[in-house]
This record gives C-alpha cells, structure tokens and sequence, in this order.
C-alpha cells in the first residue's frame, strides 16, 4: 500500500494505517511525511512501514511491533514507551530517544540528541535496544533502569558527551572507542566485555548493518562497557 500523506494531519494518517492492517496489508509505504507527530502510537501488529520524510515528535510511541523504516532524520521523544518492535533510521535523530523504552529495538545511522535512553527498562523477558552510529548528545543513558545502549562513535576515537550514565542503576552501555572518567555520571563503572557482551554485540551490529545495507565490520575489542556500582544511587535519598 502507498500512502500519499502530504497535507494529512497525524490522525488521518493513522486512521489509514489501521484502516491498511485490517485489510491485510502487510507493508505501506508513506510518502511526503512533513512533521506529523505520534505516527503509529500504540499500533499493536507487525506490520512493515516505509516513511520517506520526517517524521515528528512521538514516532511510535507505545507501539508494540511494527518495523517502521526512516529514509531521513527523525524529531523527538521517538519510540516512547515502546514495548516491541523496531524503527531504523537513515538519519539523525533528535532528543530523549528511547524515552521509557521497555522492548524492541531502534536503529540510528547517524547522531542522536540530549537525554537518549532516558529512564530505559525492561519488561518480562523483553531488552530494549538502541544502537547509535555516530554521536550522543549530553545524559545518555539517564537514569537507565535496563536495556542496552550501543554508540559506535563512527569518525571518532571516544564519545565526548557530558554526564554519561548519570543516575543509572541497571542496564549496560557499550561505547566503542574510549571515554574519559570526568565525562560519566557518578556510580558507572568502566569495564571490557566478557563472554556474554561479545554474543550479543555481535548478533546486534550484524541485524543493524544489515538494516543499514552497510557491510561494515566493527572490532569487538574496541568496545568499552558502561554500567552501574549500584541498583539503588539514591538510596541515601530515602528513608527505606
């Protein structure tokens, strides 16, 4: 199905893509994206989605299993409590990516924005995953309860973001590259990769170049892992 969505607001688009998967569609093509926010928000089916434009704020917010597919940037706060499914993107991204994230996966060929993974966890046996192909912006990993973060700091030798990991308490992010001590959030720790990390590192980069259509191969032992001291930094906060 292609969808011609110049001049739409967000819910006409979204009324005909849930108009698209009753019918059986199982890929539409959405042309002329100019902004519209809360594209797929809360749609639960696995339908595949094209989006040639840029989308707004919200893309797929509380979705839970598209694979949705960006020819361009992205705006902010894009995959929003997301529970399952993925959005790769052939672009950039702006900030808080990930917000809340509890499943799936979301791809980024380029940078992404401030706050990226902010408050990520967990859900049953689900482990949101970001990976990002160049830069991050300040407070990656806020306050990370699980998931997993991955920066490939392409065209870099370290990432260079300020308050790294700050609050974090669960989870894990892998830089690859080097990354100073003063750049990190307090209580994260700085550690090589063992047996586990190896093995999904390496079946996480080779679904993301093949997502890419990149055929770029990456020195696992270039890799640092970020994670917590602690499960509970601000314990001395609180009374219990």
């Amino acid at each position: 199905m292609i969808l011609n969505c110049k001049g739409l607001n967000y819910t006409e688009i979204n009324k005909s893509i849930r108009k698209a998967i009753e019918d059986g569609e199982k890929e539409v093509v959405m042309n002329n994206i100019n902004g519209q926010a809360y594209l797929f928000a809360g749609v639960k089916n696995g339908i595949r989605a094209i989006i040639n434009g840029v989308p707004g704020n919200d893309l797929g917010g509380m979705m839970d299993g598209p694979n949705i597919f960006v020819n361009s940037n992205i705006q902010d706060c894009v995959g929003n409590t997301m529970n399952n499914g993925k959005i790769v993107v052939h672009g950039d991204a702006g900030d808080i990516l990930g917000y809340a994230m509890r499943g799936g996966k979301i791809f980024v060929k380029g940078k992404v924005g401030y706050r990226c993974g902010i408050h990520m966890k967990a859900f049953g046996e689900k482990i949101p995953v970001i990976v990002i192909g160049e830069d991050a912006g300040d407070f990656l990993g806020e306050y990370m309860a699980s998931g997993i973060i991955v920066v490939l700091c392409k065209n870099k030798t370290k990432l260079e973001s300020n308050y790294i990991g700050v609050g974090m308490h669960g989870g894990a992010i892998y830089i690859r590259g080097n990354v100073d001590e003063y750049n990190l959030g307090k209580g994260v720790s700085v550690s090589p990769l063992d047996e586990w990390d190896i093995n999904f590192l390496t079946n996480v980069l080779n679904e993301y170049s093949t997502d890419m259509n990149s055929k770029e191969k990456y020195a696992l032992n270039s890799f640092v892992k970020l994670s917590p001291l602690n499960s509970r930094p601000f314990q001395r906060l609180y009374s219990y």
